[in-house]
C-alpha cells in the first residue's frame, strides 16, 4: 500500500499504511494488473543474481506495487544508466536485476542479492540521467555494503501490523503480513547507513545530481502534502534521513569531485526515453479525478466529500479527510444475490454493534451498512453489490464517532454508481509528454496544457525543477502531463 512516512506519520497515516492487511485476508483486489509478472532488466556480466534472497520476495513486491511497468524505450534508457554506474562501482562484477514498478509513488529500494526496484513515479520526476544514476548508485551501494541483508533481517523481526486492522477484523493473519507487503520496512535504513551509501557514486555523471534530485523530491513531497493535508505516500524521502541533512551531505560530497558542471547530465536523451510514460494511476487500477474514483474495467465510481483526498493503490483505494476519517475501499468475494446484511453480521467484524445493520439501495443497487467499535476506533462499514454480482466494501474509521463522520460515510456510499459504457470508454491514463519551449511560451502557458492534475502550475514547476518566474529558454525540453 502507499501510505505514511516513518516517525512523522500521524494516526491517520498509520491506519492507511497498514489497512492493506484487509486485502491479504480474504478480500478480492480491485485490479488484475500484472501482479505475478516476472519482468525485469538484468544488467552486469559478472556475478549472477543471488536468488536465495530475492526469489521469494520479488513476486510479492511486484504484486504490492501494481505489477511491472513495461516500456522498451524506458527500459533501454534505464539499462544504459545502470550499466554505466555498475562499470564505475567498487564491485563492477556484481550483476543487478532492475525492475520498473508500475506505481506512481516516488520510490527506489534494494533487496539482497542484487535486486533493484525503481517506480515509474520516480522516473517521471527525474529530469536527466544523472539524477536517476544518483538514486540507483545509492541503492546499489546498499547491496554491495550488505545493508540490504541487514535491513531484511531487521524487518523480519519487526513485522507487527497496526492493531487498527486486527481490532476490527476477526482475523489474526491480518497482523502478520509478509515482508514485501510493508513498503516502509523494505525502504528502511539507519542514518549511518544512509550517509555512508550516499558517499558512493561517480560514473562520470554530474556529482551534484544527488542534491538536485533530493531537492526536487522534497518539492514533490510538499506538493503531495499540500493536496492531502498530511504525509501519506511512502516515497524515497519518507524512509531516509531528513531532506536538509541529506542535501547538505550530498553537496559536500559533490564538491570533492569539483565545481558544478564537471559531470554529464544527459537531459535531452533521458527526457526522450520517458516521453509517453504513464503518469499517476495506471488504467488497470482505476483513476482518481478530483474527488472521484473511477474504474473503467470494473465500471464503478464513487466520490468522497469535500476536503477528502483519494490515494489509489494497486489493491485498494484509500482516502482521508481533514477530520481524521480514513476510508478503505475494496472488493469482497460474495455470491450474486447474497444477503449483504447477513454478511456484515456474520462474525468477521470485531466490536460489531448488534442491531446496527441497515439494508438499502444505492442508485438501484442492493446495499447494507453496519457499525463497529474496537479499541477506541469507531467503524462504519458498507457493502454494495453491482448487477454483475461483484461486491464492493467501504470501511470508514475515525477515533470519534460524530455526526460529521456518519455523514461522510453516508455521502460516499451514496455516490457509488455504475459507469455507463460510453463514459468508461472515454477514460484514459495521464501520460508524460515532452515538449520543446517555443518563442512566447511561459510556465503559465505550458501549465495550461496540463490535463487531469491538481494545481497544474505548481506541478509543472515541480516536474521540471523550476522556480516561480523562471524564464524558459527557447529550445529547452520540458515535461507536461496530458490525457
Amino acid at each position: 500500500m502507499t501510505g505514511g512516512t516513518g516517525a512523522r506519520r500521524t494516526p491517520r497515516a498509520a491506519f492507511l499504511a497498514l489497512v492493506a492487511g484487509l486485502v491479504l485476508s480474504g478480500c478480492t483486489a480491485l485490479t488484475t494488473a500484472g501482479g505475478d509478472a516476472p519482468g525485469s532488466l538484468l544488467v552486469g556480466a559478472g556475478n549472477g543474481i543471488d536468488e536465495r534472497f530475492g526469489s521469494e520476495e520479488h513476486p510479492r513486491i511486484i504484486a504490492a506495487y501494481g505489477g511491472v511497468y513495461h516500456d522498451a524505450k524506458i527500459e533501454q534508457t534505464l539499462a544504459r544508466i545502470v550499466g554505466r554506474v555498475v562499470a564505475a562501482s567498487d564491485k563492477s562484477d556484481q550483476s543487478y536485476r532492475i525492475t520498473i514498478l508500475n506505481a506512481p509513488a516516488v520510490n527506489a529500494f534494494a533487496l539482497p542479492g542484487g535486486y533493484l526496484y525503481v517506480t515509474r513515479g520516480l522516473l517521471a520526476l527525474a529530469n536527466d540521467s544523472s539524477a536517476v544514476a544518483a538514486v540507483l548508485a545509492h541503492e546499489m551501494a546498499h547491496v554491495t555494503a550488505d545493508h540490504a541483508i541487514a535491513r531484511q533481517n531487521k524487518a523480519r523481526t519487526a513485522m507487527i501490523v497496526s492493531r487498527v486492522v486486527t481490532d476490527v477484523l476477526d482475523d489474526d493473519d491480518a497482523g502478520r503480513l509478509a515482508l514485501a507487503s510493508s513498503q516502509r520496512s523494505l525502504a528502511s535504513f539507519s542514518r549511518q547507513q544512509e550517509l555512508e551509501a550516499d558517499a558512493i557514486g561517480g560514473a562520470g555523471y554530474d556529482p551534484f545530481a544527488a542534491s538536485r534530485f533530493l531537492t526536487a523530491m522534497g518539492r514533490y513531497a510538499a506538493y503531495r502534502s499540500a493536496l492531502s493535508m498530511q504525509d501519506k505516500r511512502p516515497d524515497f524521502l519518507a524512509s531516509h534521513p531528513s531532506t536538509p541533512e541529506r542535501i547538505d551531505f550530498a553537496m559536500r560530497a559533490a564538491r570533492q569531485f569539483g565545481a558544478p558542471g564537471v559531470g554529464e547530465i544527459d537531459r535531452d536523451r533521458y527526457l526522450e526515453g520517458i516521453d509517453g510514460m504513464v503518469f499517476g494511476d495506471d488504467p488497470e487500477q482505476g483513476f482518481v479525478r478530483d474527488r472521484s474514483f473511477l474504474h473503467p474495467s470494473l465500471g464503478v465510481s464513487f466520490t468522497v466529500p469535500e476536503g477528502f483526498v483519494i490515494d489509489n493503490a494497486s489493491d485498494a483505494v484509500l482516502a482521508t479527510g481533514a477530520d481524521g476519517t480514513a476510508l478503505h475501499f475494496d472488493a469482497v468475494a460474495l455470491k450474486a444475490g447474497a444477503d449483504l446484511g447477513a454478511y456484515l453480521g456474520s462474525g468477521w467484524l470485531n466490536g460489531f454493534v448488534e442491531g446496527s445493520v441497515v439494508r438499502f439501495t444505492v442508485n438501484g443497487l442492493p446495499a447494507a451498512s453496519a457499525q463497529a467499535n474496537a479499541k477506541g476506533w469507531a467503524y462504519r462499514i458498507a457493502v454494495v453489490q453491482a448487477q454483475s454480482g461483484a461486491t464492493y466494501r467501504f470501511i470508514f474509521a475515525n477515533e470519534a464517532d460524530s455526526a460529521a463522520f456518519a455523514k461522510a460515510a453516508e455521502e460516499t456510499v451514496g455516490s457509488f454508481r455504475m459507469l455507463a459504457p460510453a463514459e468508461a470508454a472515454k477514460l484514459d491514463a495521464l501520460r508524460i509528454k515532452v515538449v520543446t519551449v517555443k518563442p512566447g511560451d511561459s510556465e503559465q502557458s505550458l501549465a495550461r496544457k496540463m490535463r487531469g492534475v491538481d494545481r497544474p502550475l505548481e506541478l509543472f514547476r515541480t516536474l521540471n525543477d523550476l522556480r516561480s518566474g523562471e524564464v524558459l529558454p527557447v529550445g529547452t525540453k520540458v515535461k507536461i502531463v496530458e490525457d
